[in-house]
């Protein structure tokens, strides 16, 4: 889709009102963060994907090991590695 627009001064700066289908179509919304390429041909405008949440867990591992000792680890039981687990 191509739309047509005006630059106009704004200030000491230019700017360029993003209106209709230009905000619509990425659904930008006022406060979206955006990243801007610079290149000798003009912008090119992108949204700035928001930052996953992090997934809060029931347990921290703090509590998890609270009571952990060598006798309940059970180190003595695991398979011993072969040789291209090593990376070898």
């Amino acid at each position: 889709m191509k739309v047509q627009s005006e630059i106009k001064k704004w200030g000491n700066s230019l700017a360029l009102r993003i209106s209709g289908a230009m905000a619509e179509l990425p659904q930008f919304e006022a406060g979206s963060k955006v990243s801007v390429d610079i290149t000798p041909d003009g912008l090119l405008v992108k949204k700035v994907a928001k930052p996953r949440r992090k997934l809060k867990l029931p347990y921290s591992e703090k509590s998890l090991l609270e009571d952990m000792t060598p006798e309940k680890a059970h180190a003595d039981e695991l398979a011993p590695l072969n040789p291209s687990e090593f990376g070898a």
